[in-house]
């Protein structure tokens, strides 16, 4: 399994159709390619759970890559916040939910490169984890090196063909970064980022041309994912700043030591974040309890130019959804798991299609869900919605922000020009090419797990997110 991560499925099928891209066109033409949906939100870790785990990251543990801990039992005193970002990123295997495996615990020889959940992974089946290679990452991020970036995703590549090769291991998970960091830096659409989809390219032609050679080719499958996608950015919103110029006390990264007595902003991507409220309490609130204090901060919120999606979580599988400028409606999960959605001032997710005479759609599946938003401008938002407004670690307020803009404007290494972590189709829609036709329909991210163990002729465990196209 390569994760090429941060590619486009439009950019993606689109290299390949040019010829850029022969060894993943080749896997297209004897297995299949489909266009899938991401989870929300669209961002590296969580983004990686439906992979590793087959559940949406907020049921997983790790709701975005920045979180405030409510209940105060995964983080330390006295600022109970998470960020991936750095030095933490070792916590984001202890922070995972032990209810489910990971693809690597279901392994009997797994091989994991780059990934930022390794949990079932030996150390020495794990590349690219130890301190060495973790100073020379860091120092390439942090100076914004792109020409290391790409030397350093093609020795991944490499390694990770050679312990194959080697090791035989029954499962192999490499992560590629750097369509991601060069997208960030210099737009998803630089000749750069085919560059680094051609070190994808490489590498799975490497895998391929050893498994051939010795003769294993027929036992033998490459899948190629995403985790999220890219979009334009020219507006940055400091939305923790913006929060303390209305007279609030806010903790944010990477300044979180002091001044958070009111709200705790954490951003993922940088195009969706969390908001939590009254920080003092250890339970989480519902929207219902909040309102009375808190609708002035949503009028303030929906007034701002960043602003695409304002979700408010009421209850458990009950959500607000306002869209800037197009109302609000209610989407909800009964407990049969089947979906709905109620226009109440207006359509703020484009589903009019759908809607009955009455404004509202009922009963649906989680695959008549899919069906119903996926051409919209939010594709699956009925289940992503619901899936991270239910997270115990979620915030009280899910902002999704508006095309061109993201929500951190201090304190990244590279200027972003390109981000990611919305609702927005191009951050959701990601590619799926395999070396073998699927049996079934891909629909999902966290479809790849379930379907992942079929192929090694494991069981698939209930109670998981996704469905097996296997």
């Amino acid at each position: 399994m390569l994760v090429a991560d941060g590619a486009r499925a439009d950019s993606l099928f689109a290299a390949m159709d040019a010829g850029h891209l022969p060894s993943l066109a080749r896997l297209r033409a004897e297995g299949s390619a489909h266009t899938v949906t991401s989870v929300f939100p669209t961002v590296t870790g969580p983004a990686y759970t439906p992979f590793l785990m087959g559940l949406h990251p907020g049921r997983a543990g790790v709701p975005g890559i920045r979180w405030w801990d409510r209940a105060r039992t995964a983080t330390r005193w006295p600022w109970y916040a998470r960020s991936y970002v750095g030095i933490e990123a070792l916590r984001a295997d202890t922070d995972l939910t032990t209810d489910h495996r990971t693809l690597f615990e279901y392994s009997d020889r797994p091989l994991g490169a780059f990934t930022p959940h390794g949990r079932g992974l030996k150390p020495d089946q794990r590349i690219g984890a130890d301190l060495a290679f973790g100073v020379r990452m860091g120092w390439t991020h942090f100076r914004g090196d792109l020409p290391a970036w790409l030397r350093l995703d093609r020795e991944l590549g490499v390694r990770v063909a050679e312990r194959i090769r080697r090791d035989r291991p029954d499962v192999a998970f490499l992560a590629h970064p750097g369509i991601d960091k060069l997208s960030h830096q210099l737009g998803h659409e630089a000749p750069a980022v085919l560059d680094a989809m051609r070190t994808v390219d490489l590498t799975a032609a490497r895998i391929r041309e050893d498994a051939e050679r010795a003769g294993r080719w027929e036992e033998t499958e490459i899948w190629v994912v995403s985790d999220h996608g890219h979009s334009r950015v020219t507006h940055h919103e400091d939305l923790a700043g913006v929060l303390a110029t209305w007279g609030l006390g806010v903790i944010a990264h990477p300044w979180i030591f002091t001044g958070g007595r009111d709200a705790a902003v954490m951003v993922s991507g940088n195009a969706m974040a969390h908001i939590y409220l009254e920080l003092g309490r250890r339970e989480r609130p519902w929207w219902p309890a909040l309102r009375g204090k808190w609708q002035w901060l949503v009028e303030h919120l929906l007034a701002r130019e960043s602003v695409d999606l304002l979700m408010l979580p009421r209850a458990p599988g009950e959500v607000e959804v306002h869209g800037r400028g197009r109302g609000m409606a209610l989407v909800t999960r009964d407990a049969s798991g089947r979906y709905g959605y109620r226009t109440e001032t207006g359509d703020p997710l484009g589903l009019r299609a759908a809607l009955d005479a009455s404004g509202a759609v009922a009963g649906f599946t989680a695959g008549e869900s899919y069906d119903a938003t996926i051409g919209t401008d939010h594709p699956d938002s009925l289940v992503q919605i619901i899936a991270l407004a239910d997270a115990p670690r979620s915030g009280e307020m899910l902002l999704s922000a508006a095309r061109d803009w993201d929500y951190r404007a201090k304190y990244e290494p590279i200027p972003h020009v390109s981000a990611h972590g919305a609702l927005h189709r191009e951050h959701m829609l990601v590619p799926l090419v395999m070396s073998r036709p699927a049996t079934g329909v891909p629909r999902r991210t966290v479809d790849v797990l379930p379907s992942a163990l079929r192929a090694m002729g494991r069981a698939v465990p209930s109670g998981l997110d996704g469905v097996a196209f296997r």
